[in-house]
């Protein structure tokens, strides 16, 4: 399982961080779960606004590091037990709270662990089989959401709501080969009719850190951070995030929900989001914190499926 926890905005104010060892995490078990604190720990590499940490063979402890607030960690232990009996892959489960405390005043959770490696660390090679996977998963999760569900007025919006970020990250990024091609798929996505129905349940954050891969297929999905009701073409531009190349078309058949207008918003998502994964690159091979060397291949790779359509 991994954690990327990475958001549209990418300033980070770092003067905030906690330092997280084994034996903090260790103390704050025994002080608060007792029953858990024998159990093996061993960091997760990665993340950003939230730590991990493995503990034991099924479990893992999520630890508010980056992030200002604790919003995240408890919209998931509010929200992911009432979705996860639902749907058909593995997501992690809160099983325990932890608290703020003197000795680390954030919060923390214990959450099922999903078994499988992260996609930006592994392949599809079972293409067909993870379309497929991709689609029932998003099935299963798009459901009307109950009025009381979290919204946001960036994940889950019109992509007119986020021209601010997919400019920033076009400056920075686009290549100038593609950049025209680049900014039409956006400019389509903008022009496109709002989503028709009702709000419903969107992971909002799928890309290759966030979900799991086993035997050449997808495994789990990870990090609900970003969950909201909203537009679910947030979610199906993963369609080209996630799948290799020549797999929409099988993805969108399954999932068989999806307008002219859905697809439309989803490819220039999807043009936004390969673009935050190519700046993620540079950051990291300019050595900036959060930044992650591997995802500048992995974003282009993404934006060549998009612009191909494929």
């Amino acid at each position: 399982m991994t954690d990327a926890d990475t958001e549209i905005d990418t300033d980070t104010d770092t003067d905030t961080e906690i330092e997280i060892t084994p034996d903090l995490v260790r103390a704050l078990l025994q002080e608060q779960h007792p029953d858990l604190a024998g159990l093996a720990i061993h960091e997760v590499p990665g993340g950003w606004g939230n730590q991990m940490w493995r503990l034991g063979d099924e479990l893992a402890v999520r630890m508010q590091r980056m992030d200002p607030t604790p919003e995240l960690q408890l919209k998931e232990r509010r929200w992911l037990p009432v979705l996860a009996p639902r749907l058909p892959l593995p997501v992690p489960t809160p099983v325990r709270h932890g608290e703020p405390s003197e000795r680390f005043p954030k919060h923390w959770t214990v959450m099922t662990w999903v078994p499988g490696e992260p996609l930006d660390q592994g392949s599809i090679s079972h293409g067909g089989h993870a379309a497929d996977t991709l689609a029932d998963f998003l099935r299963a999760l798009h459901v009307e959401a109950p009025a009381e569900a979290p919204v946001s007025s960036d994940f889950g919006a019109h992509p007119k709501q986020c021209v601010g970020g997919f400019e920033h990250f076009f400056q920075a990024v686009a290549p100038d080969d593609i950049a025209a091609a680049t900014r039409a798929v956006w400019n389509e996505a903008v022009a496109a009719p709002e989503w028709a129905g009702p709000p419903v349940w969107v992971h909002g954050d799928l890309h290759p850190a966030n979900v799991v891969v086993a035997d050449g297929t997808l495994s789990g999905v990870v990090d609900f951070g970003a969950l909201v009701a909203g537009d679910p073409a947030w979610d199906i531009a993963a369609a080209w995030l996630l799948l290799p190349a020549g797999l929409a078309s099988r993805f969108f058949d399954r999932y068989a929900r999806a307008d002219e207008a859905t697809v439309r918003r989803a490819r220039g998502l999807a043009a936004m989001r390969s673009l935050f994964l190519m700046l993620m690159g540079q950051n990291g091979d300019r050595g900036l914190p959060g930044g992650k060397p591997n995802w500048g291949p992995i974003g282009r790779a993404a934006l060549d499926r998009v612009l191909k359509g494929v």
